[in-house]
């Protein structure tokens, strides 16, 4: 069974994006990662699949796994994609679509030039709904990491992240402190860690260590932790600009239980089929 596919990326956030509304197949773990090999399949960060909707006050079901087969809350690069796909694929007409993610329900918005705009909903900070093991709700925690402290915000954006501040993005530890941090027993459903540098109240640099995946050129939901545990913090002020190796995206925040929009490009590369 040959099934048609598009690849397309969001600030090199790279995604093979498959349309199972008029396609049918049972995707299973070991082919996302026989086709998630970048030597010997298609290669990309993470598989969106494109589903009917479950109930009906959406337009569709969002499904994301990463590369190693996992399966995944939330993606906001993938996002920005999936709306560019179902517009340009003609499975809708309309430029507001409402999508269910294992996360939770986003809206996505596509502008006549090109860029796109998601409504990511509210953050969740409290420790039990990232999920992060402490005591009582911090704007910052203290996890002991190889005998040395690291001090870090936990925040939820339908999927989980820890944000640590550093000095300088191009010399952090993301290879090493981000796959620790990533299954630091204080995230039980381990979690994507973002390493961030202000350059100014409205300007900042982020690496992204992703969960399952390891670091990628852009992060959607990890820029939106980011802005978020920032402004907490007083380090930042909405809007923000968050430039990421793949590029730059806008995140605004108004605050808590605000939604956080972000806005940014969905790139088409090509188009292909694969053998089920």
């Amino acid at each position: 069974m040959l099934l048609r596919f598009t690849k397309m990326h969001g600030l090199g956030n790279d995604f093979m994006v498959l349309d199972l509304v008029s396609q049918h197949a049972h995707v299973l773990p070991r082919h996302v990662k026989t086709w998630g090999d970048r030597h010997t399949g298609v290669g990309f960060d993470q598989l969106l699949i494109v589903e009917p909707p479950g109930s009906p006050d959406v337009d569709f079901r969002y499904r994301i796994f990463n590369s190693d087969g996992s399966e995944v809350e939330q993606c906001g690069n993938g996002a920005r994609c999936f709306a560019r796909f179902v517009l340009d694929k003609r499975l809708t007409s309309k430029k507001v679509i409402r999508v269910e993610t294992k996360g939770g329900v986003i809206e996505l918005s596509v502008a006549n030039d090109g860029q796109v705009s998601v409504d990511m909903g509210a953050p969740r900070l409290a420790p039990e709904q990232v999920p992060f093991v402490a005591d009582v709700e911090a704007l910052s925690y203290s996890i002991e990491v190889d005998g040395q402290s690291v001090e870090l915000a936990a925040v939820s954006m339908g999927n989980p992240h820890g944000v640590l501040r550093v000095d300088n993005v191009d010399s952090a530890p993301v290879r090493t402190l981000g796959p620790q941090l990533e299954v630091h027993p204080r995230f039980p459903a381990k979690a994507n860690i973002g390493f961030l540098q202000v350059v100014d109240p409205h300007h900042a640099r982020l690496r992204v260590w992703e969960r399952g995946v390891g670091e990628t050129q852009a992060c959607g939901t990890g820029a939106c932790a980011a802005a978020v545990a920032g402004i907490r913090q007083g380090w930042l002020q909405s809007p923000v600009q968050i430039d990421l190796p793949g590029g730059r995206l806008s995140i605004e925040w108004a605050g808590p239980g605000q939604p956080v929009m972000m806005t940014g490009p969905a790139v088409r590369v090509y188009e292909g089929q694969v053998r089920l």
